[in-house]
């Protein structure tokens, strides 16, 4: 009998310690490494705004984190989805399976964006996009594993619409990238000049990256519209403004409002022919002693300040490594459990919070760009006139479309 109990007491602890062995399998890092992959505009026309240096702000959040989470290395690739849905996607596939990739980000264009998204929430991975700006992110393609962090164009249409309407910008016309951020640009802006008494008198929608924007300002000065807002982003708006102005229109009572509009932008531009405009930024490298610590040591790899999708890039990178610290694994759910947990705050965001569509809420601003005697360097382009609540930038959750969302 003594020995029968021995036994029975040997089996027990034996059960135990396996059952603690997997459980502690189960934790942990797969595959032994970490893996992010930056998946951008590389070449194209919003390379400048994000491209190399969204990797250079990822590269820079691992470096800072310390190079390894849980003991295991953290490792960045980098690839150029030349803004082809059908490009991104496919690079994504053979980077989960193949590469094992544990999260994605940059994201830089809206089509490709919601490709990858989709593919990785099927195969229960994180994206952290911080290029693409379209609500359906949010709304009617979120996933379990998706965040929205940097921006999106409710945002950016809300506020620049709530600050140019008010202000003798009564009636529009729209000149939109014809693809999913533009229509979504254009369509809640409307929303917000319609409900502020405006009207939109018409638009069109221009290919992505076009070179000659003629006949698309002839159509909006024809239109007669007072605002004529520019739906797109990168190329496509420094190209329009600069045709633009080449046109005379901005002498002949038409004022240009550029509703997705990057410091890189500005920086191309030149501060005599972009004075005195006014948009919506998430982040602006110097609105603070922290934005200004983080933009010095960024300018010194990068030789440019970080626009919102750069600076973006290593606050999310930052707090990814910080939920997987936390979770004790990098499983997809557990640290997605965390992500939406934690108030993110740091140079980037103020008390900022991941919903329950993956919308990461924070603070945005509205920006007016400086007269060139207002300014005092090369990067010293922009002043905040405004800086409006998370609450009041984003769209609420009882607007949602996202099925993840209770009501």
């Amino acid at each position: 009998m003594k020995n029968l109990f021995s036994n029975v007491a040997m089996t027990v602890a034996v059960l135990a310690m396996t059952s603690g062995m997997a459980g502690a399998a189960s934790k942990g890092v797969s595959d032994g490494v970490v893996k992010i992959g930056v998946l951008t505009d590389m070449s194209g026309v919003y390379s400048t705004l994000g491209g190399k240096g969204t990797q250079v702000g990822v590269e820079m959040a691992v470096k800072d984190f310390g190079g390894k989470v849980l003991g295991k290395p953290i490792q960045v690739i980098g690839a150029d989805h030349q803004n082809k849905a059908d490009i991104a996607s496919a690079k994504a596939r053979e980077w989960i399976d193949n590469e094992k990739v544990d999260m994605i980000t940059g994201l830089l264009n809206s089509g490709c964006a919601l490709a990858v998204q989709k593919l990785a929430g099927d195969k229960k991975r994180i994206t952290m996009n911080t290029g693409a700006g379209s609500t359906d992110l949010t709304n009617k393609a979120c996933t379990p594993y998706s965040i929205h962090y940097v921006y999106d164009t409710y945002a950016t249409g809300k506020v620049t619409a709530q600050a140019i309407v008010p202000t003798g910008g009564k009636s529009w016309f729209f000149i939109t990238a014809d693809y999913a951020f533009g229509h979504s640009l254009e369509q809640n802006t409307t929303n917000f000049v319609k409900k502020m008494g405006g009207k939109v008198l018409g638009s069109v929608r221009h290919p992505l990256s076009t070179s000659d924007f003629s006949s698309y300002l002839l159509q909006a000065q024809s239109s007669g519209a007072q605002i004529i807002g520019l739906a797109n982003a990168g190329g496509d708006t420094i190209n329009a403004i600069k045709q633009a102005r080449e046109f005379g229109i901005d002498k002949k009572g038409q004022k240009l409002v550029g509703l997705l509009v990057f410091d890189t932008d500005i920086k191309s531009l030149g501060l005599n022919v972009a004075q005195g405009m006014q948009f919506t930024s998430g982040f602006y490298w110097d609105r603070d002693n922290a934005t200004r610590a983080f933009a010095k040591r960024y300018y010194a790899i990068h030789k440019a300040m970080p626009t919102m999708d750069q600076a973006g890039a290593y606050s999310a990178t930052m707090n990814y490594l910080k939920a997987i610290k936390a979770a004790g694994t990098d499983d997809s759910d557990a640290v997605m459990a965390k992500l939406k947990s934690m108030d993110i705050s740091d140079f980037f965001a103020v008390h900022g919070k991941i919903r329950a569509d993956g919308r990461m809420v924070h603070d945005m601003y509205l920006m007016e760009v400086k007269k060139p005697s207002e300014s005092k360097g090369e990067w010293d382009l922009l002043k905040i006139v405004k800086t409006v609540p998370a609450a009041e930038a984003f769209m609420p959750l009882s607007e949602s479309t996202c099925p993840l969302v209770k009501k």
